[in-house]
């Protein structure tokens, strides 16, 4: 039986168990998928003793993404942005991968978004909102980072290709974007609490909410009223465990029944 996994830090909230689990039952393997929370100073050993135990892959979250990033062979990618969210074991150095910008990617060619060509908003410079400033990037949008901390945003967007970085100020530039996309955890503490002016809010927008809890955030809600494409918080969380499984097994993802589960999850 292989053992696949999620290490972080509180991880007893997440929903990556049951998303997972029914990806292995669905595609026949004998597999099953667990958390492990290390001390926050621990994530070294953490990491060597599930490559000595046999682990076969591993998800990582907050607070080791960056710290991970040392520790095993990223890709390309993940050394851009700066943070690993996927271990694959096997032979030689664990290898490191950022799924989390195959998500955002990934979660707008589901709600048929092209963005080659577009213009983009990110508004949070944090982990998330660094994946989503790469991945838009490299799909062929013209980022512009948005932020609390204004020189956080300058700094991430000097490092993106074509990219520009602001405060929250900033956030007008919305009205003339193609895609925007909320990296920041507004609206998940205080589901009535919006990053975003609703009047920076068109129809020819296309809005990706990280949120998903709630599913339908005061974002969303405002974007859908004015007619834009929504794409909730959970496409992006799935579809990045969709890439993670697809690293780990070299099969492809059971989009369909991944989906359901973590949707049961989420509205359980």
């Amino acid at each position: 039986m292989d053992v696949y996994g999620l290490v972080g830090n509180p991880v007893g909230h997440s929903l990556s168990p049951p998303m997972h689990e029914a990806a292995y039952e669905a595609t026949g393997l004998d597999a099953r998928y667990v958390t492990f929370e290390p001390a926050t100073d621990e994530i070294a050993r953490a990491i060597d003793g599930a490559d000595a135990l046999g682990i076969a892959g591993l998800n990582v979250t907050i607070p080791f993404k960056q710290d991970v990033l040392d520790i095993v062979e990223p890709d390309p990618l993940a050394e851009r942005i700066g943070a690993v969210n996927t271990v694959a074991f096997g032979e030689g150095a664990p290898k490191g991968y950022n799924t989390d910008a195959a998500g955002v990617v990934r979660a707008f060619e589901h709600h048929d978004v092209e963005l080659n060509g577009t213009t983009a908003v990110v508004v949070g410079a944090g982990g998330a909102g660094r994946a989503a400033a790469f991945a838009l990037a490299d799909a062929g949008s013209k980022v512009h980072i948005a932020n609390r901390t204004a020189e956080k945003a300058r700094e991430l967007a000097a490092v993106v290709p074509d990219a520009t970085g602001g405060g929250l100020d900033t956030l007008d530039q919305i009205r003339d974007a193609d895609v925007l996309v909320n990296a920041t955890s507004v609206g998940m503490e205080a589901p009535d609490e919006t990053p975003v002016p609703a009047e920076f809010l068109h129809s020819n927008l296309a809005v990706l909410d990280a949120v998903y809890a709630p599913l339908e955030t005061r974002l969303l809600k405002d974007a859908d009223a004015v007619g834009a494409v929504t794409v909730d918080g959970a496409w992006m969380l799935l579809l990045q465990g969709a890439v993670a499984f697809e690293h780990w097994t070299g099969l492809d993802a059971p989009i369909e029944v991944m989906n359901q589960a973590l949707r049961a999850r989420l509205t359980a």
